[in-house]
């Protein structure tokens, strides 16, 4: 058992990538996705990389069920516990205004509707003292309204259980068992143990919801394993960049609901680590969607809360942004006006140059008519593409706008990257990043094709295109950590603060930290632990997160004011400005628990001669360029655009005027003019 094996699948292609421990050789591949049943698509994809599933000594993969299923409204139905009295909280939400200037702003409609919210006797204060005591019966007379309403799911969350769970985990005995296996439990403490009582409910809702869908899925991959005699545990991809293993995540499900991008982020944290580039931009450009994410100083932006589709979850979460703009996006007519995406043709019937009864024009087929992809070897030779149907496809939407169908195409494309370059703009520029300062990481089946156009469009002089770029994401599925998030409520003023009873809360997050990942089978040298508090001036409403140099530092003398000054400057670089002078508050302590696995090589090219290339004529700014097509594992040297260079999962576009190098972890680095 050598094999080390990770798997993206999207919503198009599953993607696989297979290292070989005796060897150090990488390969890559990819089989279509199976929408009926993802096992099947898993199963095709690992037989192109495996020949005896037996070698499997690891698996992880990345899964996008609950997010899909939260996208698509077609998640578990939901009886929602309250403490009583405070019933209303999910439907009120935040009364702020999410887009202050649109007219057409509505909030998110609630996952559970207000007559499917019952409310439990019982009541805690701030500080976890009991009030009142939990009153069982209406936690039994949920119990029952949750078993004859055909309910799949009951999600608890009662007041301060932040501060002491004790009526919620009383609550959540009750329930189990009274419904048993048949119906998901969620206390609000197990899935975000922090304050802030709406974004705690939505986040044990989100679960709530998506959880079932997960289970499912995981149980069933599992079963597919066990039934072809494999031991290999199954790992599954976080949000948050780190791993789990499938027991796990069926027990915290909503841990999985970024499961399938973050791959990409994780990929490109190690590229940074073999660049020796601190700040990249990572862009993911499948058949659907187009993904953005960070690396910065090395290491993936996380925030320890987000919003996804308008609901906030409150947990540990690499900062995406995701647009409805893939090889797969279409191109329709609206007002007379030119429009790509965000809807799909899929991976059924798919772009029409797919030959499956798509009819319709996409980007894909866009850049088949502009002579951008080889269509005798696309995806490694898996796919030939039907050249005549994307131009029939491009041609009709050309004469309903009364266009030249070649200068349609590029219209396409040149509408698909300005939403892109947006995309990336949301992410850096509104946030106070400048993306020049950045390089461009390149990846997915169609990133690598746009990406010298985006980076254009944003001033960004390097592109870095990685091996196997359509199975980057699930390269960096085997380059992440199992990754454990603890919590727990620390409100003190600046006045208050006993730094050895701080450093006692960090010691005991540690050992549970430490314990977490021997349950997921780390070895004890592989463990580390970081720590980090969230701080905010007195005043404030929201926190910034701080990290520590180890748990011991809070007892240390001078801790008050070296963490002031380290938040006064945080405080600066996010909002550009500080008031040093002000008193602080802590919040929140954030220990997190990292189990490390061997490093895979980069999937570098095996030496090849290189071939000569075929010479095809290639349209770039409405001229057309005599361009060779060129296979990427006989590249060495410089490579000045217009090229086209292609692989077995991609791609590569170089424009005129770029200039293309390999480097020696067999990168693709593209210079951009400006």
């Amino acid at each position: 058992m050598s094999h080390r094996v990770a798997m993206d699948i999207g919503g198009t292609f599953t993607d696989v990538v297979c290292y070989d421990e005796r060897s150090g050789a990488v390969t890559a591949s990819k089989a279509p996705t199976t929408p009926g049943d993802l096992a099947e698509g898993v199963f095709a994809a690992l037989g192109r990389v495996v020949d005896d599933p037996a070698g499997i000594s690891f698996f992880v993969h990345g899964t996008t069920q609950g997010l899909n299923a939260l996208l698509e409204r077609k998640g578990a139905r939901v009886l929602l516990l309250a403490s009583r009295g405070a019933g209303d909280v999910y439907q009120i939400a935040r009364g702020n205004r999410e887009r202050m200037f649109d007219l057409r702003y509505r909030k998110p409609e609630p996952l559970v509707p207000r007559q499917d919210v019952m409310e439990a006797g019982g009541r805690l204060d701030h500080l976890g003292r009991e009030l009142a005591p939990l009153d069982e019966e209406s936690v039994r007379a949920a119990a029952r309204r949750a078993r004859a309403g055909g309910f799949d799911a009951v999600a608890v969350c009662l007041l301060f259980s932040f501060a002491d769970p004790a009526h919620e985990v009383r609550a959540g005995e009750i329930l189990r068992a009274e419904l048993g296996d048949d119906v998901l439990v969620v206390l609000s403490h197990e899935v975000a143990r922090e304050w802030r009582e709406y974004e705690r409910t939505s986040s044990a809702v989100l679960e709530a919801y998506t959880g079932p869908v997960v289970r499912r899925y995981l149980a069933r991959i599992e079963r597919r394993f066990a039934e072809r005699g494999l031991a290999v545990p199954v790992h599954v991809m976080q949000s948050s960049g780190g791993l789990v293993n499938a027991s796990y995540a069926m027990r915290r499900p909503l841990q999985t609901l970024l499961s399938g991008p973050v791959g990409g982020t994780m990929g490109g944290v190690a590229a940074s680590r073999l660049l020796e580039k601190g700040n990249l931009i990572c862009v993911d450009m499948g058949g659907t969607s187009f993904d953005v994410s960070l690396v910065v100083n090395g290491r993936p932006d996380v925030s320890a809360e987000a919003r996804i589709e308008g609901y906030p979850v409150l947990m540990p979460i690499v900062n995406l942004h995701t647009i409805g703009a893939g090889g797969g996006s279409l191109a329709y007519a609206e007002a007379g006006a030119l429009r790509v995406g965000p809807e799909s043709a899929g991976a059924v019937p798919g772009p029409a140059c797919y030959g499956r009864g798509g009819t319709r024009a996409t980007v894909t087929d866009a850049n088949v008519a502009l002579g951008r992809v080889d269509p005798t070897w696309f995806a490694g030779g898996l796919m030939t593409l039907d050249v005549d149907a994307a131009g029939a496809a491009v041609a009709e939407l050309a004469g309903e706008l009364d266009l030249d169908p070649l200068r349609l195409a590029e219209g396409i494309c040149e509408v698909a990257n300005a939403k892109m370059a947006q995309a990336i703009r949301t992410l850096t520029v509104e946030h106070g990043v400048e993306p020049r300062e950045f390089a461009l990481v390149a990846f997915g089946g169609a990133g690598a094709m746009h990406a010298a156009f985006i980076a254009r469009e944003l001033g960004i002089s390097e592109v870095v295109v990685p091996r196997f770029p359509g199975a980057f994401s699930a390269w960096g599925m085997l380059e992440a950590d199992v990754r454990r998030d603890l919590t727990h409520p620390y409100f003190r003023p600046q006045e208050a603060l006993d730094g050895a009873d701080m450093s006692g809360y960090f010691v005991n997050l540690e050992r549970e930290a430490l314990d977490a990942l021997a349950g997921q089978g780390v070895p004890e040298e592989r463990r580390r632990v970081e720590h980090a508090v969230d701080l905010r001036y007195e005043g404030q409403d929201y926190t910034l997160t701080i990290p520590l140099r180890d748990a011991a530092e809070p007892a240390e003398a001078g801790f008050l004011t070296e963490i002031a000054a380290r938040y006064a400057e945080a405080h600066t670089s996010r909002y550009g400005h500080a008031t040093p002078e002000a008193p602080v508050e802590f919040v929140m302590l954030r220990s997190t628990g990292f189990g490390s696995f061997p490093r895979t090589a980069a999937p570098a090219p095996q030496a090849q001669d290189r071939a000569a290339p075929d010479v095809r004529d290639v349209i770039f700014d409405g001229e057309v360029h005599r361009t060779p097509v060129l296979r990427r594992a006989g590249l060495d040297g410089e490579l000045a655009g217009p090229a086209i260079v292609v692989e077995e999962t991609a791609t590569t576009v170089i424009p005129p005027g770029c200039l293309a190098t390999v480097d020696g972890n067999g990168f693709l680095i593209v210079k951009v003019d400006k």
